[in-house]
């Protein structure tokens, strides 16, 4: 099984009792060791009372990113803290795209930046996450 393969296997099984992402709507759209791509429509239960996405949207998206990238190898892993800067506003029916890559990736903690851009592909929101590997595997993979 490739890296890739790997990948898609974890998320899948992530996603089987992610009720958060499945109820934002959050939609993978590719995935690798180390690195994912997850996008969100910006609906009417998303936006605050500026008319703008919520703060907490954009981080839910890169954060559950952050997640699928960080676990991508089959080490259960979770994240321990996070820093995101919020560059400019998205807006009801904008379609935000955030893209994960490792930094650093060490035996237990790992360091992911997550890139937020909207359709236009303007920068929303740069995310750095910092997480733990618990030292479990989330699927059973067999040697073939």
């Amino acid at each position: 099984m490739n890296g890739k393969e790997k990948a898609e296997a974890v998320v899948e099984k992530l996603l089987q009792t992610d009720a958060c992402s499945a109820n934002l709507g959050l939609q993978v759209i590719d995935l690798d060791a180390r690195h994912a791509v997850v996008s969100l429509s910006v609906g009417e239960t998303m936006v605050n009372g500026h008319g703008v996405c919520h703060g907490g949207m954009i981080f839910t998206l890169a954060d559950t990113c952050c997640a699928f990238a960080s676990n991508s190898e089959n080490e259960s892993a979770l994240l321990s803290s996070a820093q995101i800067e919020l560059l400019r506003p998205a807006h009801l029916g904008d379609e935000l795209t955030a893209t994960a890559t490792a930094v650093n990736q060490g035996r237990r903690k790992g360091i992911y930046d997550v890139r937020v851009v909207n359709q236009n592909g303007e920068l929303i929101a740069v995310f750095r996450g910092q997480t733990q590997r618990l030292g479990e595997s989330l699927v059973h993979i067999s040697a073939a």
